[in-house]
């Protein structure tokens, strides 16, 4: 059974507002119960069973979320995530006051995912945000992004019309309110959460790295 405090089961944090500032909850241990399907898998990468669950939450329209993306995630992947220490987890949540393409590209990723194909069309939402987050009709241009992505048009076209990834992004939206979250990137991990995105990937790296010894040190 993992040790951990999973993003359904929290309520409201309290957490300063300051960059990069770490809730103490992060390092605490908590229990969660088996689940024999996990409904984020297909936007989830790294082992199911990695030490440290990040859930990252995130607006596909905001600049700060591309730039972690671009910059600092790539080398939190080959690190963490592929050496099996972090599990990665894509929450969506939607700045639509501020974003109003937001929805309409987390639909297409969302729909994405439903092919396997939900990082590829991540990566390019973001790579190519300048094309399409200020368009007045973003559709069009998203739906061929997430083709160049892999994604089959008939499919995508038809997920999307039949709406029901919709729910499946409000859903993420509210996880991501429980956990305290009001800024787009913020990172829920093991309890704990951190606003903001560093712009090199060494802070990242550091709190990573000392949460994961706190947790191979609790299960040992």
């Amino acid at each position: 059974m993992r040790s951990h405090r999973h993003l359904d089961q929290v309520g409201p944090l309290t957490s300063p507002r300051s960059r990069l500032v770490f809730l103490a909850a992060a390092l605490l241990v908590f229990t969660d119960g088996a689940q024999s399907e996990d409904p984020l898998a297909a936007r989830s990468k790294g082992a199911a069973n990695a030490p440290v669950t990040v859930y990252e939450m995130a607006d596909f329209q905001c600049p700060a979320c591309r730039m972690f993306t671009v910059t600092v995630l790539p080398t939190i992947d080959r690190e963490f995530v592929q050496t099996g220490k972090v599990r990665w987890v894509f929450i969506n949540l939607p700045l639509t006051s501020i974003h109003p393409n937001a929805v309409a590209a987390a639909e297409v990723a969302m729909c994405a995912a439903r092919q396997g194909r939900f990082w590829p069309t991540h990566d390019a939402l973001y790579q190519q945000q300048d094309d399409w987050a200020k368009l007045a009709q973003p559709r069009s241009t998203l739906v061929k992004i997430a083709q160049r992505a892999g994604v089959d048009r008939a499919k995508l076209l038809a997920c999307l019309n039949e709406g029901g990834v919709r729910k499946e992004i409000e859903l993420d939206a509210q996880r991501a309110t429980r956990s305290g979250a009001r800024a787009t990137p913020s990172f829920y991990i093991e309890g704990g959460l951190l606003e903001g995105a560093p712009y090199t990937p060494d802070p990242m790296r550091q709190l990573l790295d000392s949460i994961y010894a706190v947790r191979i040190r609790a299960s040992q």
